[in-house]
């Protein structure tokens, strides 16, 4: 295998939007599949959460992967006040998610953490969301479209939902599921250090 082929790093998601993102910073990478629980503790603030999350997948990455490169984690999570709005469970979920997130700001909270047995860094993005009043028939219609039944927060920005989003501060990469920036940075940093 030359230079140019050699897997750099693991991404320890099964997300296609993360595999997009991840793709486009140009790092030869392969998927792992892992099944690590997301539930909140009590008490755990929403950021702990999803740094936590993040950690917690990284690490589960390293004792799965076939080798001692590096592992990506990353997890997103939809924040309103301190409500943390997790995938929708059903219609009904989702339409109260959407109706509390209509004509409000939201927080949508990306964590990263590159792994290895050694260490664990971990980089939290926070982006402001504002979304346009929405109406019941919408977000019905929104809903049989299949696109938020999987989605944090019941949306997905780079979907359909990008309609109801009348302005963003903060990363948009993020809010898709990987923050670009922050990620090449975490990679390089790690890559450069053990040259």
């Amino acid at each position: 295998m030359n230079k140019h082929n050699e897997l750099q790093l693991y991404l320890a998601s099964g997300s296609p939007r993360r595999h997009e993102l991840l793709t486009r910073l140009g790092y030869r990478f392969e998927v792992l599949k892992l099944d690590v629980p997301e539930q909140r503790e009590a008490g755990e603030k929403p950021q702990d959460y999803v740094c936590r999350l993040a950690r917690d997948k990284a690490m589960a990455g390293v004792a799965a992967a076939p080798t001692a490169l590096p592992v990506l984690g990353a997890d997103t999570i939809v924040v309103l006040g301190d409500r943390v709005l997790e995938k929708p469970s059903d219609l009904l979920d989702a339409k109260d998610m959407l109706e509390s997130l209509s004509g409000k700001v939201h927080q949508v909270m990306t964590a990263v953490a590159l792994a290895t047995p050694e260490r664990c860094d971990v980089r939290l993005v926070t982006t402001n969301v504002a979304f346009r009043k929405l109406d019941e028939a919408e977000i019905e219609a929104y809903w049989r479209t299949g696109e938020p039944c999987d989605k944090a927060g019941a949306y997905a920005i780079q979907g359909i939902a990008g309609k109801f989003v009348s302005r963003l501060e903060g990363s948009y990469s993020a809010v898709v599921g990987l923050p670009l920036l922050e990620t090449d940075l975490l990679i390089k940093q790690h890559l450069e250090q053990t040259r």
